[in-house]
């Protein structure tokens, strides 16, 4: 059988565990190479740097296969 509580959790005890369950606030930081708000410690999903080192290289997208086809 699963054990039971013997006593009673009190309301300043039940308060300081919920207290650290509050919705926060999503905190970013600038990318330094082209200024998106990023998460912390995260590659730049733009433009693939990160600490000022480009770590991924992004491909740009053309219009030259749309202008050939016309």
């Amino acid at each position: 059988m699963p054990q039971e509580p013997k006593r009673r959790h009190s309301r300043q005890r039940k308060g300081k565990r919920r207290a650290s369950i509050a919705i926060k606030t999503y905190t970013g930081v600038v990318c330094s190479n082209c200024g998106v708000l990023n998460p912390s410690h995260v590659i730049c999903k733009k433009c693939g740097f990160y600490q000022d080192k480009q770590i991924i290289i992004k491909k740009e997208k053309t219009k030259e296969k749309n202008e050939e086809s016309s």
